[in-house]
């Protein structure tokens, strides 16, 4: 497939081409009114968002009560095999920005999307601190060479 910059004529290159389609995906997950609806479509913007990256992220999807994206944000940033997680102030941005339900992401730079215990555990004990202030827990996507959903394998 050959896509053509409009502006200059050129054809796009596959870095070019995946620029594009990061932004489409984005742009209609955020769009007003907007609402994360199939867990396939989450698998698409995440595996755009961070899928690729060759460090761990922890990323978290803010939604309003009906699901709409308020704001996709990486939390914090480790190494090629791990990052530290801080329910606290997976808690605190939450609250700042009026959430009321979330989606966790982090990838694994290895590429295997096997959730482990640990990431069992602090899924727990995020969906613990959240459920304090009414805030909920819809899923826990891992990226990898695939992407891996917490909710569908019943560890949610």
């Amino acid at each position: 497939m050959n896509l053509i910059n409009e502006a200059t004529g050129e054809y796009l290159g596959n870095d070019d081409i995946i620029k594009v389609a990061k932004k489409i995906l984005k742009s209609r997950a955020t769009r007003k009114g907007a609402a994360l609806t199939s867990p396939q479509m989450t698998r698409d913007f995440l595996t755009f968002e961070i899928g690729q990256l060759e460090y761990e992220v922890f990323s978290v999807l803010f939604l309003d009560q009906r699901h709409r994206m308020i704001k996709f944000e990486t939390l914090f940033t480790g190494t090629i095999d791990g990052a530290s997680v801080y329910p606290r102030e997976v808690v605190k941005r939450a609250l700042e920005l009026n959430a009321a339900a979330v989606i966790f992401a982090h990838n694994h730079p290895s590429g295997v999307p096997e959730p482990s215990s640990a990431d069992e555990r602090i899924t727990k004990r995020l969906k613990d601190a959240l459920a304090l202030v009414d805030i909920r827990v819809l899923d826990h996507f891992v990226v990898g060479n695939e992407c891996v959903s917490f909710a569908e394998r019943g560890l949610i």
